[in-house]
């Protein structure tokens, strides 16, 4: 068995060779500026382990990773774009240093190349990955765009939020490692109680994600703190602080979200620690975590195969960036 960082140093290895050709010049100095930014293979890893956890790993699911990772990398070039975000990791985004034209067409061509190493893979479950491959593709542009349609809201109920983060992260969580898991060679049920797993882990990730945002290290985090906030964007701070706020903070809430002040963030994240927005927001990340433990608690393999995964999940939900 492996663990998460050996998969992700073996991943990264591949990963490394050039995954596009020279010419034209603009289009593929975008697509390798970003993709040289690296990142935590969170993903491509989820392909690996679903397939480690039945079977050895087979040479398909390093295609299928592949495919996962270009895809991800995709909606996040269109996603800063969107978001008119400055920073990715740590450095310029893709749109901001190459403008906006050239990062549209690179995240295009990085889709397109994704299909590209998905027909590598074998015939006889490459329909399978395909169709659930699409099917979550499409959840994941749903819930971009559900995430876009709520900054124009007021206030979104908790339920709304957290379907439109099971659309927009979780699925794309649960569709690798259920991909790894087709390689491996599971049954249905099998199947099932992954990509339950990776739908949890996915939900716990975003609430990291957005606690992060607010009240991480900037310089750790990789990302402008308060960005989520500047945005207006409805995250699961900001359903909770209107839920549980005095009325006063309410209203000073509503106010800001109409407002761009000099010091918007800080007068926000004032709101958050009055009503303890930042410890509830750990405690249901744990509690997402329980939920993705019990479902792979299920999995009917050896207790051992299933470590690397849950060595996995802690991870994700103690990081720091």
């Amino acid at each position: 068995m492996h663990s998460f960082s050996d998969l992700s140093a073996l991943f990264n290895e591949r990963f490394s060779e050039k995954q596009f050709p020279a010419t034209p010049e603009n289009l593929y100095q975008a697509t390798d500026y970003f993709l040289q930014i690296g990142g935590k293979r969170i993903r491509p890893v989820l392909c690996l382990l679903g397939n480690e956890l039945f079977d050895e790993i087979r040479p398909d699911a390093w295609s299928a990773a592949t495919a996962i990772e270009l895809f991800h990398n995709f909606t996040l070039i269109h996603d800063d774009i969107m978001d008119k975000a400055p920073l990715r990791r740590g450095v310029q985004t893709v749109h901001t240093r190459f403008g906006d034209n050239t990062a549209l067409l690179a995240g295009d061509v990085m889709m397109i190349q994704a299909y590209h190493w998905l027909s590598k893979v074998s015939g006889s479950y490459q329909t399978s990955l395909l169709q659930l491959f699409n099917r979550t593709a499409t959840e994941v542009c749903e819930g971009q765009q559900l995430d876009m349609d709520f900054e124009t809201r007021v206030e979104v109920a908790h339920d709304e939020y957290l379907y439109m983060i099971k659309l927009k992260t979780s699925v794309l969580l649960a569709c690798a490692l259920q991909m790894g898991a087709i390689i491996g060679g599971a049954g249905q049920r099998n199947q099932e109680l992954v990509y339950s797993f990776g739908l949890q882990l996915g939900l716990a990730f975003q609430v990291q994600d957005d606690y992060l945002d607010a009240f991480g290290d900037p310089e750790k985090f990789g990302k402008q703190v308060g960005g989520d906030i500047l945005a207006n964007k409805k995250t699961f701070l900001l359903i909770h602080a209107l839920q549980c706020a005095s009325e006063k903070d309410k209203q000073t809430l509503l106010s800001l979200l109409r407002s761009n002040p000099a010091d918007k963030v800080e007068k926000v994240l004032a709101i958050y620690k009055n009503c303890g927005v930042d410890q509830w927001a750990l405690s249901l990340k744990q509690q997402l975590l329980d939920k993705a433990l019990e479902n792979l608690e299920q999995v009917a393999v050896l207790s051992a195969r299933k470590v690397p995964l849950r060595e996995l999940a802690s991870y994700l939900i103690q990081r720091e960036v």
